[in-house]
Formats: C-alpha cells, sequence, structure tokens
C-alpha cells in the first residue's frame, strides 16, 4: 500500500487540482454560414470571420 512520505501543503494540492475545473473553449459564430467553430480557428467549409481562406473537398 502506498504511504506519503511527506504532508503535501494545501497550496500543493490545490496546483495537482488546478485543471480539475477547466471550461469549455470559447466558440463564436461563422458570420457567413452560421456555424458554431472555436475562435480564432478556421470552420469545416473553409471559411474564417466571413472570407473563404482555403478549399474544400465540397468546393471541387
Amino acid at each position: 500500500m502506498a504511504v506519503q512520505q511527506n504532508k503535501k501543503s494545501p497550496a500543493r494540492r490545490g496546483n495537482r487540482r488546478a485543471h480539475d475545473f477547466l471550461t469549455n473553449p470559447p466558440t463564436a459564430v461563422e458570420p457567413t454560414t452560421g456555424e458554431i467553430v472555436r475562435r480564432h480557428h478556421i470552420s469545416p467549409t473553409g471559411f474564417y470571420r466571413g472570407k473563404k481562406v482555403i478549399q474544400t473537398k465540397a468546393d471541387e
């Protein structure tokens, strides 16, 4: 059975648990297509901030 060698302080315990309460990444609505996308990312249809920036397979 594992037994700790030294007591962990409340600060170190809090640092370890810091990532337990992460929130969802912020999202935005693409103005052209109305899709919900992550902020600062290209939408699956190739739009970024209302402009077509890459060609997708659906465009061909």
